[in-house]
């Protein structure tokens, strides 16, 4: 079930040119104004709680990729789907806004979200391995989808910051390779097989403010490299897919195909919630979340 809902935004809206910009390149940057300075604030206090175990919903997230005194302190650490964890959290990664947007973008109908990302990389943290998103999304029909990015520091070249590879949502699409994604040793090294012959492939740094952010397709090439700047990085991450995805009927993953119901491939609004169609309607649940500043 939908319910029709509106919120108030900063920058509401992509215009005809960031679409034939994003199509063109695979990706598209908002240098400043996505989330507002109290946003922003709200959003740092929730992310430290959830790194620190606080899960004020009593749900744990799906991946929790980094514990202090688990897990090396050069890490970026990373938690998936913590928005099950915090209504704030909830509040952004799930906002009609970005659902929107998104879908004009690739042309969708409608969106709903896959699955959250929060990213941490302090200083001295190593590199997340190039990759493309929509190569782990083999247990959905469609296999494909679109990433928001936004980033709750100000962020800088040399700083860890997300790259893009300019085009390279044109590419042949890859395998997935779990195994270079966490402090691989060259993280440039995915690309570097991918590039097709007579490709020169071009890197573009999301220089943005916080609050800032990027919006790339699911095929295009990205990742990070080691963060060698004095201040810490920051980002909140939604993965969305069209309104109309269903699980594959064979193909599954290791922990997201537990939300599939036996006998029915249709994806739960509880867990996989609509966060904007082209009726203007949204999960209803998602009216019960907080409004952030």
């Amino acid at each position: 079930m939908s319910v029709t809902q509106t919120e108030p935004s900063r920058l509401d809206d992509v215009t005809d040119e960031q679409v034939e910009s994003f199509r063109r390149d695979g990706f598209l940057i908002i240098e400043e104004g996505f989330l507002s300075e109290g946003a922003i604030e709200v959003l740092r206090e929730r992310f430290a709680a959830l790194f620190e175990g606080e899960y004020a919903t009593g749900v744990a997230p799906d991946e929790v990729n980094w514990k202090k005194g688990r897990d090396p302190e050069d890490r970026t650490r990373q938690i998936c789907n913590g928005w099950r964890s915090d209504d704030l959290i909830a509040a952004q990664v799930l906002s009609e806004r970005t659902g929107r947007m998104a879908a004009k973008l690739m042309g969708y109908r409608g969106t709903r979200m896959v699955q959250d990302n929060c990213l941490w990389k302090p200083p001295g943290a190593r590199s997340l391995g190039m990759h493309q998103d929509a190569s782990f999304a083999g247990y959905l029909v469609p296999p494909e989808m679109i990433t928001c990015w936004v980033a709750l520091d100000d962020t800088q070249a040399g700083g860890g910051t997300l790259e893009h590879v300019r085009g390279s949502h044109l590419w042949p699409k890859t395998p997935p390779d779990r195994g270079s994604f966490h402090a691989p040793e060259d993280w440039l090294a995915p690309v570097t097989a991918a590039t097709p012959e007579g490709v020169e492939p071009e890197r573009v740094p999301v220089v943005v403010k916080a609050g800032g952010a990027a919006l790339h397709h699911g095929w295009t090439f990205h990742g990070s490299g080691p963060n060698e700047a004095t201040v810490e990085r920051r980002a909140l991450v939604t993965h969305m897919v069209p309104v109309e995805t269903r699980f594959h009927p064979t193909e599954t993953d290791l922990i997201y195909s537990r939300y599939r119901r036996r006998g029915d491939l249709s994806l739960d609004e509880s867990f996989f919630p609509v966060l904007w169609d082209d009726s203007g309607g949204r999960s209803r649940w998602l009216s019960e979340l907080p409004r952030l500043p």
